[in-house]
């Protein structure tokens, strides 16, 4: 099992190194994918200097970058798929989370589901080819209804992770959006074969080990589900300083021994 934090920017990742996680997941929109490449070889220079790797990525996708309803511009989805995953791939990392609430969301009344659904396919159908080209692996991030009005749960992430059916889209297990959701922890187990990424937090979304989440029954069902990939924390932290990550990774290490 390896342990991470997301972050920001590449200051956090110095302090996520010297608190002794064993990776970082930052965003894909700070790798400038719709700026020059100049602009990107100055965010990478800063990565390539830290000893902690990049493992993942989230925020996929800007919020004004809308890929459901009528007035989706499909050139510019395609051309930031293709440098985002290119420049991912350069970082090092391996997974790239798909939530981008923004950019996934629209009100029934303006644009029936059925339409969003067959519009989320085809955008993850593109980044499977993407991915597929780089080796990269797209978890789909099941969000609660105040971030979100589609893919609000585990099991509604695998049945569209099994429509699309390739191997570089699978699902993603967050915690704090679960927990929100009163989604069954046992989903974890009863969807295992997708499960390739986990996020943890604690109660108000704040950092594992400051609330009352039940860790016990969380991490239970991890390992009755035979996980044993990447953990990352993704929450609002009381302070990113060494001492509090420092904190939250002895509590889910406690966990998950």
């Amino acid at each position: 099992m390896k342990f991470g934090v997301c972050v920001a920017n590449v200051e956090e990742a110095k302090i996520a190194e010297e608190a002794g996680f064993d990776f970082v997941e930052c965003q894909v929109v700070s790798l400038v994918p719709e700026e020059s490449e100049e602009a990107f070889q100055k965010v990478l220079n800063e990565y390539k200097k830290l000893s902690i790797p990049v493992k993942a990525c989230n925020v996929f996708l800007p919020g004004d970058l809308k890929i459901v309803g009528e007035n989706i511009d499909q050139k510019r989805i395609e051309n930031y798929v293709k440098t985002a995953l290119n420049r991912v791939k350069e970082l090092g990392a391996e997974t790239v989370v798909f939530g981008s609430g923004d950019a996934r969301t629209i009100s029934e009344s303006e644009y029936p589901r059925e339409k969003v659904e067959g519009q989320i396919i085809e955008f993850l159908q593109l980044v499977a080819d993407e991915a597929k080209r780089f080796g990269l692996t797209i978890v789909i991030e099941p969000l609660n209804k105040k971030e979100s009005n589609i893919i609000n749960s585990v099991s509604e992430g695998v049945e569209f992770a099994e429509k699309i059916n390739r191997p570089e889209i699978q699902v993603l297990a967050d915690f704090y959006h679960m927990d929100e959701e009163q989604e069954p922890i046992t989903d974890i187990v009863k969807n295992k074969d997708y499960l390739k990424h986990i996020h943890l937090a604690d109660t108000h979304r704040h950092q594992p080990g400051t609330g009352s989440y039940p860790y016990d029954e969380f991490v239970r069902c991890v390992k009755e589900a035979n996980y044993n990939n990447k953990l990352c924390i993704e929450s609002i932290w009381t302070e990113f300083n060494v001492e509090e990550l420092q904190k939250s990774l002895t509590f889910i290490k406690e966990q998950f021994q």
